[in-house]
């Protein structure tokens, strides 16, 4: 994030972006989380620690309580389709559905849209069961950002792909992010990961979250 949004936080106190207050869901109770705009937030736990709910929960996709906002708007303002469409939610396991790729995009897949990410140029035109694990990835993250959304929730948006492809797909995000502003809570198993895309990074144990020293993370 650059300084200049930082040196508004230390300013004002407050942080513009997503913001997360007693949210308690399932068995996790009263978290509280602030995302501030062009931040990314890393989310590390072992599995099983709760880190997808916690975005299932802020996405409004599993029964929540607590108080969500972005930009200052309290997420009950929205109509459900409309916060779920500002809130891009990138689930771990991406499902298809239509008969074609092409099918679940708002307008077509560009040819840049697709060298960026190394996929073929009539990957919109296959049928999903023909793709493979690392290009269902790259296709749902390309379908996340084809509704432009405000904020990113990533659950291991590269744990299917390559070294090559992974390095591809956080160069594609994090442009992203920087370009639109966008505040994004991305949760990894690799702390190498966290270390190179986080401006923030959090664990999230024993039902509870708490932000990791980045020297410690490098021991």
């Amino acid at each position: 994030m650059g300084s200049t949004v930082w040196s508004m936080i230390e300013m004002t106190g407050e942080m513009e972006g997503l913001n997360i207050q007693d949210l308690s869901f399932i068995e996790w109770e009263h978290l509280d989380l602030s995302v501030a705009e062009s931040e990314v937030v890393c989310l590390l736990g072992d599995s099983g620690s709760g880190k997808s709910l916690l975005l299932r929960a802020i996405a409004d996709l599993i029964v929540n309580e607590g108080e969500v906002s972005l930009w200052g708007k309290r997420r009950e303002s929205f109509s459900p389709p409309e916060w779920r469409k500002r809130v891009g939610y990138l689930a771990a396991e991406i499902l298809w559905w239509e008969e074609t790729v092409d099918l679940h995009f708002s307008k077509p897949l560009s040819r840049e849209d697709l060298d960026k990410l190394n996929l073929p140029h009539d990957a919109g035109e296959w049928a999903p069961s023909r793709l493979s694990m690392g290009e269902r990835q790259r296709l749902g993250i390309l379908r996340m950002l084809d509704r432009s959304p405000e904020v990113l929730l990533l659950d291991e948006p590269t744990a299917n792909l390559d070294e090559n492809s992974s390095s591809v797909v956080e160069q594609v995000l994090l442009d992203y992010i920087g370009e639109q502003s966008a505040p994004a809570l991305w949760v990894t198993h690799s702390k190498d990961q966290a270390g190179r895309v986080g401006h923030r990074i959090l664990e999230m144990k024993n039902q509870s979250l708490t932000e990791l020293d980045r020297a410690v993370l490098t021991k």
